[in-house]
């Protein structure tokens, strides 16, 4: 049964206290444990979201079905005459999506306290990261929803960047708050995503470098352009291509690869220098590509309960991004 708006209205306002009773509670026992019961209790929590959120699962199916590419969505595995079951093999990926965002979100709590500590004991950078962060600055560093996306401004800030990063609102306002706390207990600085633009633009000018995520959507009347994801048309955010282009600023494309000990290796998956950023379009697509490749190698490190694909181009979009794929040769 559909709620009116007033009922749920009604439903949020009862829910909040709680809400806020739950967060708090989960900072105060995340902050004091030590990593490895951190992790632990991340893994319970995320087998109890992977049990009940049906939706979610529904979404991670679909989308783990487009990154492959193997099968149509709508089309149900059967196993094979071999005994290798696709849909087990399926289900064992978004379980482990769902660790790997838990994972996540309890690295944030966790670094609450200590923070500097507990990042530099939970991460490490490659060799090649670290050259670029010592002869870059700024830089504007891009990446997903992959890996744990929280520690790669966190890594850069130990490296002596004074790292600028966006939030968006996350949940209730509760949470949203809990998470800006948490992205700045490091020392970095987190920006709301509404009115964002102008003091990005003042950060990376002064000399700040920027993390930016960019595989949400992002509308195009809120700054957003048509790029390809997994062959499908997605609007995401064109920010990193401006900011590197009118900053004078290199692009890393990176992410966070999650080690067997519950840590974190932060590697640099391509480098774009400030003058090619200028066409945006051909640098967010670049970006993308980039993600693209790491997200098919390594499925259960993407956060695939979000509905990345629910938008669809106009056909005056579509017909501009087809246009654009001809010029560029990707047709």
């Amino acid at each position: 049964m559909k709620l009116s708006h007033r009922a749920r209205r009604v439903v949020r306002n009862v829910r909040l206290p709680f809400e806020w009773l739950g967060i708090w509670t989960a900072v105060a026992v995340f902050a004091i444990l030590p990593r490895r019961a951190m992790l632990a209790l991340c893994d319970v929590l995320s087998a109890a979201m992977y049990r009940f959120d049906r939706r979610g699962r529904m979404n991670a199916l679909a989308n783990l079905r487009i990154v492959t590419g193997r099968y149509p969505v709508d089309m149900p595995y059967r196993p094979s005459a071999t005994g290798y079951n696709p849909a087990r093999a399926e289900d064992i990926i978004i379980r482990r999506s769902y660790r790997n965002m838990a994972r996540s979100v309890g690295h944030a709590l966790w670094t609450c306290r200590k923070a500097c500590a507990r990042v530099a004991e939970a991460g490490e950078l490659c060799e090649e990261a670290r050259r670029f962060l010592a002869s870059n600055r700024p830089a504007v560093a891009v990446s997903g929803h992959i890996g744990c996306w929280e520690i790669l401004s966190q890594l850069a800030f130990l490296q002596g960047h004074h790292m600028m990063s966006v939030a968006k609102n996350i949940g209730t306002s509760g949470m949203t708050e809990l998470l800006m706390k948490a992205r700045t207990s490091i020392g970095q600085e987190i920006v709301r995503a509404d009115g964002a633009f102008r003091v990005l633009m003042e950060g990376v000018r002064s000399g700040k470098s920027l993390g930016l995520l960019v595989d949400q959507v992002v509308r195009p009347k809120d700054g957003g352009v048509w790029v390809r994801f997994f062959g499908r048309p997605h609007p995401v955010s064109a920010a990193p291509a401006f900011f590197a282009a009118k900053g004078r600023a290199p692009i890393a494309v990176a992410w966070s690869r999650p080690l067997r000990d519950g840590r974190y290796r932060c590697e640099i998956v391509d480098v774009i220098p400030c003058e090619e950023a200028r066409d945006m379009w051909a640098t967010t697509q670049r970006c993308l590509r980039d993600l693209e490749r790491v997200i098919r190698r390594h499925p259960s490190c993407w956060v695939l309960n979000y509905n990345c694909f629910r938008k669809r181009p106009s056909a005056d979009d579509l017909a501009t991004l087809e246009e654009r794929e001809r010029k560029a040769g990707l047709a």
